[in-house]
């Protein structure tokens, strides 16, 4: 889709709003044309009678009305304008939002959540101001075209040098297009380096800081810093510089037409009226010549925006990033959140994967061939040691990750969309690492399920979370902090259990879940959830209180199954096995 096709889609999204800005600003210069109508009416009658008449001070109200007019429909143009700078702002980041949220959740957006943020931030609102000028551009050019006309009529010669600054504007524009895009792509790169820099620091900080790491990692911080500085300074110089051009090259043409007006006066029997309309018209005629300028050079740098929000719809069709959807608008009724409740419809007999397979791009490793069969009611768990490819396993299969190959069946049909098909009540995922809003620990654990469907007291009892609660200032209306820095390690993994067990789902899967806890609340954890009501849950662990519960056991070792059985039968048989359970590797 080209950035021209981009933009109309925008204008056809609030096709009234920017049909109610174009008309105000048609209404505002035509007001304009009019008040130097009138000016030149006024200043020939003057001419004529050398004193204040009846008809001049019918002029002079005339003139301080229509002002008025011009100022009313100003304001409504302004108005308009907002109005179309939010809806298109609004659409895209909309748009952008939902096609990361369709990707598999382990690789939602291409490079990190600051650069993203970056891209969902500046280009956006790049795109949208730029359709914003478009309005005002469509009854300034109006205004030109008439105002020419009624030049043209007075002074042809005087008329034609108002196209001088416009055909320097264009070849300037033309001849520097070049620059405008390496400048502008140079820029919003290093902008979306050092968002992602910041997101990657604010997430490590713990890390940073056992580390001892703290003074290179601002050095690493001032480095990107600078390196932006020195593009955005690049960049706006640069985009300011050709505005000034432009700005100088209208003022020099406004200067050549008037000292042609002053030297013609007396041959072109020019009236001090026709003078007056010809200043008075000028301005404005030859700031559409700077405004066409800079809504060119502009369009040249919303086409970076443009490749830059297309990369991260990755692969989307072109139309998804414009496709016109209802928006929630602050003070209206939210949409109502879909829920599905579990059923025999849902219900999971079998689960087989086949020959599954997910290399990752950057490394080359990952997982090959892997097959596995979970039953109703069975506890399987994965384990290995580290970098073996136990969460690429698990994450493939829910469709968190794009495998690269191999099928997945529920109850012997195959699953096309697994990121889609697994989820509530078919699916519940604990991921290794706890992801908490600074929100209470209610809304963190319901998570949008409307209260009324979610039994929130028996999810955190199976979660071994109600002694917790009670210690905390306002029970589960207390807010957690940001990513849950009110909570111990283990209370926040157990509080993302409580998320997925309040969801009542067929099959659970945990990665890693009681690595966090104690000895004697991961043993609580398990017997409540395993003896008070049937589930399937595929476990990805190491500790001995889930390895000797397992009916399945299977052993990855560098991405594919070294081996599979009862505890039993691998500490016997597989070598692999014994090490990890002695805690060799």
């Amino acid at each position: 889709m080209s950035t021209f096709r981009l933009l109309y889609r925008l204008i056809c999204y609030v096709p009234w709003k920017f049909i109610g800005s174009v008309g105000s600003d048609i209404a505002f210069f035509i007001g304009r044309l009019v008040l130097g109508l009138i000016i030149q009416q006024f200043f020939n009658a003057l001419a004529a009678s050398h004193s204040l008449n009846p008809t001049l001070w019918n002029l002079l109200a005339l003139l301080v009305l229509t002002a008025m007019v011009r100022a009313a429909f100003l304001y409504g143009g302004s108005y308009m304008s907002v109005g179309i700078r939010f809806f298109a702002v609004a659409l895209l980041q909309h748009n952008l939002l939902e096609r990361v949220l369709e990707r598999p959740g382990a690789r939602a957006v291409p490079g990190s959540p600051g650069a993203a943020i970056s891209r969902f931030r500046d280009d956006t609102v790049s795109i949208a101001s730029l359709n914003d000028k478009i309005s005002e551009m469509i009854g300034l050019m109006l205004f030109t075209i008439i105002a020419i006309v009624i030049l043209l009529r007075i002074s042809v010669e005087i008329t034609a040098f108002v196209f001088l600054p416009l055909t320097v504007v264009i070849a300037i524009v033309q001849s520097m297009r070049t620059r405008l895009l390496k400048y502008r792509k140079a820029s919003r790169q290093a902008t979306s380096e050092l968002t992602g820099a910041i997101g990657e620091i604010f997430g490590a900080i713990q890390a940073i800081q056992v580390a001892g790491a703290e003074s290179d990692t601002v050095k690493y911080f001032d480095g990107l810093n600078e390196r932006r500085r020195i593009l955005t300074i690049r960049d706006v110089v640069f985009t300011n510089a050709l505005n000034s051009v432009f700005e100088n090259a209208v003022g020099i043409g406004t200067g050549v037409i008037l000292v042609l007006v002053a030297l013609t006066l007396h041959t072109t029997h020019l009236s001090v009226g026709d003078l007056a309309i010809f200043i008075s018209y000028l301005a404005t005629v030859t700031g559409f010549v700077q405004i066409l300028g800079t809504l060119l050079a502009q369009y040249v740098q919303t086409k970076v925006s443009h490749e830059r929000l297309t990369i991260l719809m990755q692969g989307a069709p072109d139309r998804q990033l414009v496709a016109h959807k209802n928006l929630y608008i602050a003070g209206a009724e939210p949409p109502q959140l879909p829920f599905l409740a579990r059923s025999d419809a849902y219900q999971l007999r079998v689960l087989e994967a086949k020959n599954l397979s997910y290399v990752y791009p950057d490394t080359g490793r990952g997982i090959a061939n892997i097959n596995l069969r979970l039953t109703s009611g069975s506890l399987t768990v994965i384990t290995g040691r580290i970098g073996s490819g136990k969460t690429t396993l698990v994450q493939a299969l829910l469709g968190l990750l794009p495998r690269d190959d191999g099928e997945i069946y529920w109850n012997g049909e195959i699953v096309a969309d697994a990121a889609s098909f697994f989820v509530p009540p078919r699916s519940a995922y604990t991921a290794q690492v706890s992801h908490l809003f600074s929100d209470t620990l209610k809304e963190n654990i319901l998570l949008g399920l409307p209260e009324e469907h979610a039994d929130l007291q028996k999810a955190l009892h199976a979660a071994v979370m109600e002694r917790d609660v009670a210690t905390l200032e306002h029970g589960v209306d207390t807010v957690i902090g940001a990513r849950g820095v009110k909570l111990s390690g283990g209370q926040a993994q157990r509080a993302a259990a409580a998320r997925m067990l309040v969801r009542d789902a067929e099959l659970l899967v945990f990665d890693d879940l009681s690595s966090a806890l104690d000895v004697e609340t991961e043993q609580v954890l398990w017997e409540r959830l395993f003896f008070a009501e049937q589930h399937t849950c595929l476990v990805v662990s190491h500790r001995r209180a889930v390895l000797q519960r397992a009916d399945t056991i299977i052993v990855l070792k560098d991405g594919h199954i070294e081996a599979r059985g009862k505890l039993e039968e691998l500490l016997e048989a597989c070598e692999e096995m014994r090490r990890l359970w002695k805690g060799e590797i």
